[in-house]
Formats: structure tokens, sequence, C-alpha cells
């Protein structure tokens, strides 16, 4: 009974970790998503600037 008690608190342990890492890593993604909407958004900006007809964002590649 003991060895099961033991192995419950070192589970509980290991998902008090796992859910530590998910979190840091949903905030780190959220900044990463943030910034590629910035980079995004800076080059529909100066796509338009520069008079192409679509930004680049819009285009599809050549192999389409």
């Amino acid at each position: 009974m003991n060895d099961l008690e033991i192995a419950m608190a070192h589970l509980g342990r290991v998902v008090e970790d796992l859910s530590d890492v998910a979190a840091a890593q949903a905030d780190e993604i959220s900044v990463l998503n943030r910034r590629v909407q910035m980079l995004m958004e800076r080059l529909a900006d100066e796509d338009l600037a520069s008079g192409d007809a679509a930004p680049l964002s819009d285009q599809k590649p050549p192999h389409w």
C-alpha cells in the first residue's frame, strides 16, 4: 500500500510539471503568433506602399 502512495505522489508531481510546461508553451506560442501577425502586417504594408497589385501574403506561390 505504501508503494502505491509513493507512486501516486510521484505521478501527481509529474502531472504538475507537465502542466507547467504546457502553460509555458502556450504563453510562448501566443507571443510568437503575435510576432508573426505583426510581421505579416508589416510586409503587407510594404507591399502596398511599393505599388504591387496584390500583397505577397495574398498571392499564390508560383508552383500552384
